[in-house]
């Protein structure tokens, strides 16, 4: 059977996904907020349109014939686009909306986590009153972690001990706006991600991520949506042994058994703390950065695993090419705090040499490519080694230039690496 899919989502992370499955012998289509000029020339259509409207992507999915459909961002899935879709007959890669809740929902997360034993939950307490947590600042024994139990973007959470005080975290809770909040136990350690192809009871998972979220060298500054990430060669990073990250494939396989049905990308972001690897949350779709470092390494057809999934098959066994990867975001100057749009892109796959180049938020115009107000294009250098990936992904960023650009270039580099190995061992007195 012909396939004609639709991938939904306008970003890095899909326009990642556009190029792997437009290697495969489907037809593909795109929907998105924005036109990604990236994606828009890998398909054979590209409809701007409310991704979180379920409606609107099921009249487009109708309209070309879609057989299966991919998720990208989390917005679609916290609306029910892929209820919508399934309903349709069109199979959605990506959980419905009662399944999306182990992301949508971080005080459904925790509890979920609690009542179904799954390992690695930190200490935590739900609250819908905003006196009522502020006391739990006052009385905890430790620093604490405060997360909007709903979607932030990845730029609601407030450490303390880390990035505010107990009384900066007491006015960020009354001030916020917030109506339902969790709060637990600040995790000391590295953080990884692990994401994992999910459909029928079948786990299947992909190499270890660091993602970097704050904006500036360094690890300084506010969390963004993700300044860069790297992978080793190996399925663990350097700073992790083979049973650290089989204790993050065994808490994602505790998640998939207790939460029955769930389909499409299940992402687990943990800690690698001194009592071994906690659930800083999990996401029910691929990061981004993170799929641009897991995607291009994917050995065999992304087509396969969408086929058997609706088919209700054993999803095909994954094959990861043993190279290392290193993505770095270039981002408007001033974000994620004041960012400035309106600057023009000086980069093109031509241009970036040996690297990838994704697309993200950007403005195609009759001139050029310009930059708007959130993460402009990632590259992502893939080699043997996690330096030499660096080095790839840096000489793609000089050909960009820096005019109206920032972006972080310590991320993979091997100072940068070198300390989280020191930090690990510290962490377990080697």
């Amino acid at each position: 059977m012909d396939e004609t899919v639709l991938l939904i989502g306008g970003g890095g992370r899909e326009h990642a996904l556009a190029r792997s499955l437009a290697d495969t012998e489907a037809d593909l289509y795109a929907c998105a907020g924005n036109r990604n000029p990236g994606i828009a020339r890998l398909v054979d259509g590209f409809e701007t349109l409310d991704t979180a409207n379920p409606t609107a992507v099921r009249s487009y999915a109708d309209e070309i014939g879609a057989t299966l459909s991919v998720i990208g961002p989390e917005g679609p899935l916290a609306a029910g686009v892929a209820d919508a879709l399934d309903e349709a007959g069109v199979y959605a890669f990506g959980p419905q909306e009662a399944e999306a809740r182990i992301e949508t929902d971080k005080a459904f997360q925790r509890r979920f986590m609690d009542q179904h034993d799954i390992p690695g939950l930190p200490t935590f307490e739900t609250f819908e009153d905003t006196e009522a947590a502020c006391e739990f600042v006052d009385e905890f024994d430790g620093d604490l972690a405060v997360k909007p139990a709903g979607l932030t973007g990845g730029k609601g959470v407030k450490v303390i001990g880390d990035q505010v005080t107990p009384e900066e975290a007491k006015e960020y809770i009354r001030e916020s706006g917030y109506d339902r909040l969790v709060l637990e136990e600040r995790l000391v350690g590295e953080e990884f991600t692990v994401q994992a192809f999910v459909a029928n009871g079948d786990l299947r998972v992909a190499p270890a991520v660091q993602d970097h979220k704050r904006a500036y060298e360094g690890d300084e500054g506010p969390n963004t949506g993700g300044m860069g990430s790297y992978s080793d060669a190996a399925l663990e990073l350097p700073f992790m042994d083979e049973d650290d990250y089989m204790e993050a494939v065994d808490i994602l396989q505790a998640v998939v058994d207790a939460l029955d049905g769930y389909k499409g990308v299940l992402y687990g972001q943990f800690m690698l703390t001194a009592e071994g690897v906690k659930v800083v949350e999990f996401n029910a779709r691929f990061g981004d950065p993170e799929a641009m470092n897991t995607l291009p390494v994917l050995g065999g057809d992304l087509l396969d695993v969408l086929v058997a999934a609706r088919e209700g098959d054993s999803l095909p066994q994954l094959t990861f090419e043993r190279q290392a990867t290193v993505c770095k975001y270039a981002v408007p100057e001033g974000y994620p705090v004041e960012p400035e749009a309106g600057a023009k892109v000086a980069i093109d796959e031509e241009s970036a040499g040996d690297a990838l180049l994704f697309y993200a938020s950007v403005d195609e115009r009759e001139d050029g490519i310009y930059t708007t107000t959130s993460r402009s294009f990632a590259v992502v250098g893939v080699a043997d080694t996690i330096s030499a990936a660096e080095e790839i992904a840096e000489d793609a960023l000089a050909a960009a230039g820096e005019d109206g650009l920032r972006m972080r270039h310590d991320i993979g580099k091997p100072d940068l690496v070198e300390q989280r190995i020191d930090h690990v061992e510290d962490l377990r007195g080697e």
